[in-house]
């Protein structure tokens, strides 16, 4: 995800070990290139353009598009979004230094910005943070999953509600590892600009609360199991 949500953070805070799933295919409208922010006219997005993309093409083989400033065009609005908050400084800075670097392929910038946030809130002190294609761990679905869970080392596979859609729970109970759903609180924090919703980009957590944003992503987990006697 390109600077992500809070929900995002939280999974990463509860992981020793967090894989970048790079080279699966990319997946048009998803945030592997853009994020919302909070704006005084609503919530808008910001997108990094890609290069010459086609359908099929695996998340890192999709090159960026420096046509356009569109990086200049990013802190320009981030700046105006946020001039009226007390940690604008901190997250501005933190955009820049992330965007200092010209990234080729989307994958590169977006685990650049993840990792970014990560090491301003502390947590990549105590995880590791891996890369798929490092692991020669080959198949697909669920049981891919399972082998990079197994190669590691693992006993617990933390992951998002959507992966209810392909996991083989028992799979994973014959292996003895424990499968856990994050249980998003999307805790609220002071934002600008209306209402608060969760689902914009952590960038907006940062801004509004500088590092004592960490008592904002706070989520834990529900066992698998539990999940399907609720349904």
């Amino acid at each position: 995800m390109l600077f992500p949500w809070v929900g995002m953070l939280e999974q990463v805070r509860l992981a020793d070990r967090y894989v970048h799933y790079t080279d699966v295919q990319y997946s048009k409208g998803s945030f592997v290139n853009r994020v919302q922010i909070k704006t005084t006219q609503g919530v808008k997005w910001i997108t990094v353009p890609l290069k010459r993309f086609h359908r099929g093409q695996k998340i890192c083989e999709v090159a960026i598009s420096y046509e356009k400033d569109w990086r200049h065009q990013h802190l320009e609005l981030l700046h105006q979004a946020y001039g009226a908050a007390p940690f604008k400084s901190e997250m501005l800075n933190l955009v820049e230094s992330v965007y200092a670097t010209r990234h080729e392929y989307i994958d590169d910038l977006s685990r650049t910005s993840m990792e970014a946030i990560c090491h301003y809130f502390g947590f990549n002190s105590n995880q590791q943070f891996l890369d798929i294609r490092d692991l020669d761990i080959s198949g697909k679905g669920s049981q891919r999953v399972l082998n990079i869970v197994r190669k590691l080392g693992g006993n617990c596979y933390i992951t998002g509600l959507g992966a209810r859609n392909y996991l083989v729970h028992e799979e994973f109970e014959r292996a003895g590892i424990r499968v856990e759903y994050m249980n998003y609180e999307k805790r609220e924090y002071r934002q600008l600009h209306g209402p608060f919703t969760p689902y914009v980009t952590a960038l907006d957590l940062i801004a509004n609360q500088g590092c004592q944003g960490n008592e904002f992503i706070a989520s834990g987990t529900t066992y698998w199991k539990e999940y399907s006697d609720d349904e």
